[in-house]
Order: structure tokens, then C-alpha cells, then sequence
């Protein structure tokens, strides 16, 4: 069988399937519908440092090849998360990144202090596409030197692998991606959703009570591609893959394009075996194609 082991900085995965943050809970959510341990990964829905009750309903709304949330990233904090939700988590072989958020770049750092003694996370993901409460409600990720600042800021507290979630609702990706991996990064994690807005007619109002949210799903799939493309092309460090990815066939795709990992998520609403099922159409590809190792094939698209 193929070797499909992936590195990213000092993290090796058995694989390059994870699930992405908010599209998987805890983890334990899923427990019943397939070994966790199968694959690469899992990616814990956001902690921030205080509990978080997420934005008022409508938050969800179903659009063409796609949704839109906003969620508003409700979660148990950080210390509730240590205590309530770690235990299911750390018994498991599979990698368990953290993922990460706060107000102010001050939020990153003290939430990652406080995760430092925590024994069995392998890494943290930064969510970047949240607000920047200092700097006027613009996401930390839309600002390249505020990006590369709290970067460096979370790397001064840990050593554990760092990836940086960007959003795609920038003017250039690539520039964000330079200023994380200038911080100190060991990866980007991209494309997070795109803003998005639903309109209900018949109450001549919008689907979700914020008006607009983040679409995710089969339609933000070829802008995910071209962005994933981009970073590669522009970063010395790995990029994973998020946006669309159904199958295993979009998922080969983001690795032809050089991605060395990809998220599940959305599908996971549709589907809660489909991480489990896209490896299995990875892993059956290869072999049927008698590639020996996953890394001949990552980034071997011609153009």
C-alpha cells in the first residue's frame, strides 16, 4: 500500500485527511460513525478564551452547491475545553490540533499559554478570519503586519507546530501567507469561506440574522483551488487544502495542486463518514495507479 504520511514543519500525519474547525465539534460527536483514529487528523472546533454563545438565529442557510453560517464561533472556552472536552481527545492516535481565536492578538497568545501544559495537542491552527476587535472589526488576516506580529507573538509561547487559517477575502492571499510564514508559521491552512448573503423573498429580509455569512461547500471549491495554487507558488511552507472538497477525487485535486493536506468540512454535514470515505478513494487511486509515496504526487501538476 501506498505510504500517505504527510509532514507539516515538525508534525507527521499517518495521512492528509483531517476535518476542519466547527464542521467537526469536539470529535466526540462522531465517534460512533467510524474510527477516529483512521485518519490524518482532527481539527477542534474554535476555542476561545472565554465561553462564546455565537450569534442569534437564522445562522445557517442553505444556498446552490453550498451554505452559509454564521455561527459566531460559540464554544465552551478554554478552560472548560481543557477540562470537558480534552479527555475524549487524548486517548486517540490521530493528530489533535487545536484551533484557535480571540479579539485582540492578546487573546491568541494567553489562549495558547494556557493550552501549553496540555498533554496530546500536536499543533495549533490560528483562526485568523476572526474580528480584530483594536483594529475596528477587520479580520487579523486581512492586515499583513498584524498578522505576521501575532504570529510571532503565539510563537514566542510554543513550540508546537503553528498554522495559520487565512481567509480568501483579501486582495492577496499570498501576501498574508508571506507575512504568517515571515511570524514564524509552519503552515497556512486555506481557503476559510467567502462572504456570502441569502435573501428570503417571501419575508423581503436576509436568510441569517447578520445579514451575511460564510459560504462554504462545492461552490467555493475552484476559488479554494486557484488560492491553494497561489500560496504554493508563493510560500517555502505547507499549504492545506480546505474548500469543497466532497470526495476524494477534489481532494487528489488540491494535492495535484500542491497542497501536502486537506480539510473536510462541509461534507460532514452531509455525509459524517466522508473524511473516512475520501481517504479510502485517495488510498484506492494510488494504489491503482501504483504510486509508491504520497510526495511524488503532491504538487505534480503541469502547467
Amino acid at each position: 500500500m501506498t505510504d500517505l504520511s504527510v509532514k507539516i514543519g515538525s508534525l507527521v500525519l499517518k495521512n492528509p485527511v483531517m476535518v476542519a474547525s466547527g464542521t467537526f465539534g469536539y470529535a466526540e460527536e462522531f465517534k460512533d460513525f467510524f474510527d477516529l483514529n483512521q485518519i490524518g487528523g482532527i481539527i477542534t472546533k474554535t476555542v476561545t478564551l472565554e465561553p462564546r454563545p455565537g450569534n442569534a438565529p437564522p445562522r445557517i442557510a442553505e444556498t446552490a452547491s453550498g451554505m452559509l453560517n454564521s455561527i459566531g464561533l460559540p464554544n465552551v472556552g478554554v478552560e472548560h475545553f481543557i477540562i470537558e472536552k480534552m479527555p475524549f481527545l487524548q486517548p486517540l492516535s490521530t493528530k489533535i490540533i487545536v484551533n484557535v481565536a480571540g479579539k485582540t492578538g492578546e487573546d491568541f497568545v494567553e489562549a495558547v499559554v494556557r493550552l501549553e501544559d496540555v498533554d496530546r495537542i500536536d499543533a495549533y491552527e490560528l483562526n485568523y478570519s476572526c474580528p480584530n476587535v483594536k483594529e475596528g472589526g477587520l479580520t487579523f488576516s486581512a492586515n499583513a503586519a498584524i498578522a505576521e506580529q501575532v504570529t510571532r507573538n503565539v510563537r514566542k509561547v510554543t513550540n508546537r507546530p503553528l498554522i495559520a487559517k487565512l481567509t480568501p477575502n483579501v486582495t492577496s492571499i499570498s501576501e498574508i501567507g508571506k507575512a504568517v510564514e515571515n511570524g514564524g508559521a509552519d503552515a497556512v491552512s486555506a481557503i476559510n469561506t467567502l462572504v456570502g448573503m441569502a435573501v428570503d423573498l417571501g419575508k423581503k429580509r436576509p436568510k441569517l440574522s447578520t445579514i451575511t455569512g460564510g459560504l462554504s461547500g462545492p461552490a467555493i471549491k475552484p476559488v479554494a483551488l486557484a488560492k491553494v495554487f497561489e500560496l504554493v507558488q508563493n510560500l517555502s511552507i505547507p499549504v492545506i487544502a480546505i474548500g469543497g472538497i466532497m470526495n476524494a477525487t477534489d481532494a487528489l485535486e488540491f494535492l495535484l495542486t500542491g497542497a501536502v493536506a486537506i480539510q473536510v468540512g462541509t461534507a460532514n454535514f452531509i455525509n459524517p463518514r466522508a473524511p473516512l470515505d475520501i481517504l479510502e478513494g485517495v488510498r484506492d487511486y494510488f494504489d491503482k495507479n501504483r504510486i509508491d509515496g504520497i510526495s511524488s504526487f503532491i504538487g505534480s501538476i503541469k502547467t
